[in-house]
């Protein structure tokens, strides 16, 4: 019989808070703002503990997770029917109802088995198998996430099954109705915008400008940070949702408590702007859907022309990187161009470049002053800080060779 340890759903159990590579530092410090403690920090999450109601408050306010799992069994598994048999005891049935559905997700590693699919399906079926035992009736189950999600973590003999109350990743707000090609994931953009330490109405944070806004995610991220507002109040569905005992009158008094502690407007301006007009005209209607068109000031013009208030702020872009020889080539002059943009329009103001070309960023002509590791997707980027001195200082940022 297999090592099995317990968690009980009404108490507290282990949480894990999945993000991109390079968040951590700052989902970390959404954790610990909320009152969780930090248990473990990897590469790609954060461990706390806390109960399955506290789940919904951590889904609905964080901004740079990616999904909430709630630990309901950890467990030593040899192989695949050792994984079943381990699995059968779980009370399933008090998770999920014999009329619903469930979708297993899993990241394995384990010397028996070749495919993880195999592992997925020996698991649906243990908790598929075990509702019927017990209730006479099996769930549904497949591939899609908008219903009950189990993950399995297996990794050599160790098995830890989580319900995902999450279902659909966290980036997924409900607002990104057009997102163009390439877009920026809004919790990586999230990420950035926090790692920026822009924040309005504290320590004359200023103006938020994003020429090169594409479909406008960091501009209404932007948004929503300076606002205080949840940014999982857009979304109608997440997994806790379809968990038994899912507490509905914990759920609306969390939304409520997160609509009256958000603000109505904000004391700096935003200011989107792109050289096509169709990315503009979707970066309007995905803010209007997020609730904050009204509060970005959206323009269609060459990064350049880019309006620029006289009073500070951050200015921050993310342009192409460039795939392909000839591609790079055309945009060492954009970057050569965003360094001219930073020195003659952009004194008094942090500049911000995110960029997964470190090559094409030295053409920008600016020394950096800090260089902050994150992923786009697979991609190693960076976001380079630049200080764009007025008066005596302006000269600290004369061409000088990015080093």
């Amino acid at each position: 019989m297999p090592h099995i340890r317990k968690n009980n759903v009404a108490g507290k159990s282990r949480i894990l808070i999945t993000c991109a590579k390079g968040i951590p530092p700052y989902l970390r410090e959404e954790v610990l703002a909320l009152g969780f403690p930090v248990l473990d920090e990897t590469i790609a999450g954060i461990a706390t503990e806390g109960t399955i109601d506290d789940t919904l408050r951590l889904n609905l306010l964080l901004r740079t997770a990616h999904r909430v799992l709630f630990l309901i069994r950890e467990f030593a598994a040899p192989d695949a029917d050792a994984l079943y048999r381990a699995a059968s005891e779980i009370p399933w049935e008090e998770y999920i109802a014999p009329d619903g559905y469930v979708c297993v997700t899993s990241s394995v590693d384990n010397p028996t088995i070749r495919d993880s699919r195999f592992a997925n399906v020996r698991c649906k079926d243990a908790i598929v198998d075990r509702i019927k035992d017990k209730c006479g009736r099996r769930p549904d189950s497949g591939p899609d996430q908008d219903r009950a999600v189990v993950n399995l973590y297996w990794k050599n003999s160790r098995c830890s099954l989580y319900i995902d109350t999450s279902g659909e990743p966290l980036s997924r707000r409900g607002y990104r109705k057009i997102p163009l090609t390439a877009p920026m994931q809004e919790t990586l953009a999230a990420a950035v915008i926090l790692a920026t330490g822009w924040a309005p109405g504290q320590n004359g944070s200023g103006h938020f400008i994003n020429p090169m806004c594409g479909s406008g995610t960091l501009a209404i991220e932007a948004a929503l940070i300076g606002l205080n507002r949840a940014p999982g109040l857009l979304r109608d569905n997440f997994g806790f949702m379809h968990i038994r005992g899912f507490n509905e009158a914990v759920w609306d008094e969390l939304r409520a408590q997160a609509k009256k502690t958000a603000k109505k407007a904000l004391d700096c301006r935003i200011i989107a702007t792109d050289i096509r007009t169709e990315a503009v005209e979707a970066a309007k209607k995905n803010a209007a859907t997020a609730g904050v068109g009204h509060l970005i000031e959206f323009a269609v013009c060459d990064y350049s022309e880019t309006p620029v208030p006289d009073s500070g702020g951050i200015v921050i872009l993310n342009p192409e990187y460039g795939e392909r020889m000839g591609k790079i080539k055309e945009l060492e002059s954009v970057y050569k161009g965003i360094g001219d943009f930073f020195k003659q329009k952009c004194r008094g103001y942090n500049g911000y470049l995110f960029t997964g070309n470190l090559d094409l960023a030295k053409k920008v002509g600016l020394r950096a002053k800090r260089r902050i590791q994150f992923f786009n997707s697979r991609i190693e980027c960076r976001l380079l800080e630049y200080e764009l001195y007025v008066g005596s200082r302006k000269n600290k940022n004369a061409e000088i060779p990015y080093g």
